[in-house]
């Protein structure tokens, strides 16, 4: 390089056969933004143990009775479908960080009204609002470690993003075990609140400064997250930068598309999140001993075996895991990582809101209707459905799904563009 060129077109890409970046603060940073995983994990896990807690409690406190029980479950996923939609908006335009930032309002909101609750209204109203936070949370979190990360650990911090869900479905349980619904509520604070006082310190993603044309706070970034710019890669920044529906014509933007929406529906379609809303629910119902304890149990398989994910997402790759695993290895952290790497920088924000929708839609069809459908097919018959779309599944990724394992996110859209 001359030193006459403009530092606006000067390459960032390391030497040919270079190192990887080998950066730590970066993980810092992807710790930071799994708070919000976290706190969304907590909300999703609070209403296993809250909804007996409630069921039993006594006037003046409000009580639930089996119809109440079945919104309080479900209310949740209304709002992150809104909360899908907000994030697919506020990621784009105010950021990746600072959407962060923003979702931990409603969390601690939402909590805090639960917590003051007097009647059944006000906890609906308090399950919508951290439903709105799960949303957003669930849409950005993914993207800002997709975008922060270098190719070989990408698979790695992006699977953490489901680890903290089942680690704060499991902080739920394990709580819930031993305190009451208020205060388990008020725990529900804490980790939005960590979130926000961590991501203060954290950087905005170098890919979303450099659509905002800000590219020395770019390159301060980069060197803050991965030590230096040795492995970078300019994303192409093209002029225009709105979503069109025109643009679905482009196969690097419909192929992903349909990838993404399938894989949210099928994800959902497994069933799972039913069980980890009722599952204590369930277990009383089975006739175990202990509900609570089976709940917490569950809740640590989940995390032990989405731990073992993040270790070896980098290695197996995604399509193997999709169609080997069980839930906690494959279908549950992979369509989120793959739903932050597919899409071009110009598009992201409204597909993965899209994608996030979707999910969310899919959860609350799949929670709300999980009891209707244990008692039309009974409990074996309902548990075959879910069995057929995991193999519907395996089959979409055997067929559509390509790997991205070790790919640069510019790679990944130029296979998409037959690159």
């Amino acid at each position: 390089m001359t030193p006459e060129e403009p530092e606006e077109t000067q390459p960032l890409l390391g030497p040919p056969g270079g190192s990887a970046p080998r950066g730590r603060r970066v993980f810092l940073a992807a710790f930071a933004a799994a708070l919000g995983p976290l706190s969304f994990g907590f909300a999703l896990g609070y209403s296993s143990p809250a909804i007996p807690s409630l069921q039993r409690a006594a006037p003046p406190a409000p009580h639930l009775d089996d119809a109440a029980a079945s919104w309080f479950g479900a209310v949740v996923t209304l709002g992150a479908a809104a909360g899908g939609v907000l994030g697919g908006w506020l990621v784009d335009r105010a950021g990746r960080k600072l959407s962060l930032l923003l979702c931990s309002v409603p969390f601690v909101a939402g909590f805090a009204v639960i917590t003051a609750a007097q009647d059944v209204w006000m906890l609906l109203g308090g399950r919508l609002l951290t439903g709105l936070a799960c949303g957003v949370a669930s849409l950005v979190a993914p993207v800002y470690i997709s975008e922060i990360a270098y190719p070989a650990v990408r698979g790695l911090l992006g699977s953490c993003v489901q680890l903290m869900v089942v680690v704060g479905i499991l902080l739920a349980y394990l709580a819930g075990w031993v305190l009451e619904w208020r205060w388990l509520a008020v725990l529900g604070c804490a980790p939005p609140s960590l979130m926000l006082l961590f991501m203060c310190v954290m950087p905005e993603t170098p890919r979303f400064l450099l659509t905002q044309h800000r590219r020395q706070e770019a390159m301060a970034a980069l060197r803050f997250l991965w030590g230096s710019e040795q492995g970078w890669e300019d994303p192409p920044i093209g002029a225009e930068q709105s979503f069109r529906l025109a643009l679905l014509q482009q196969p690097a933007i419909y192929k992903p598309f349909i990838i993404g929406v399938s894989l949210m529906a099928f994800q959902q379609l497994s069933g799972v999140n039913a069980v980890m809303f009722y599952a204590e629910t369930i277990f009383e119902e089975a006739k175990f001993k202990d509900s609570s304890l089976a709940s917490v149990i569950v809740g640590v398989i989940q995390v032990l075996f989405t731990a073992v994910a993040a270790l070896i997402m980098d290695r197996a790759g995604r399509r193997l895991l999709l169609v080997l695993s069980g839930f906690a290895v494959g279908w549950g952290p992979i369509p989120w990582l793959l739903m932050s790497e597919i899409f071009p920088l110009h598009v992201k924000g409204v597909a993965t809101g899209i994608c996030v929708l979707t999910n969310w839609l899919m959860a609350f069809l799949v929670t709300k209707e999980f009891s209707s459908l244990m008692e039309v097919l009974r409990p074996y018959g309902a548990f075959w459905l879910a069995s057929a779309f995991c193999i519907f599944s395996v089959l979409f990724t055997l067929f559509c799904v390509p790997e991205t394992k070790g790919k640069t996110l510019e790679q990944i859209t130029a296979h998409f563009e037959g690159r």
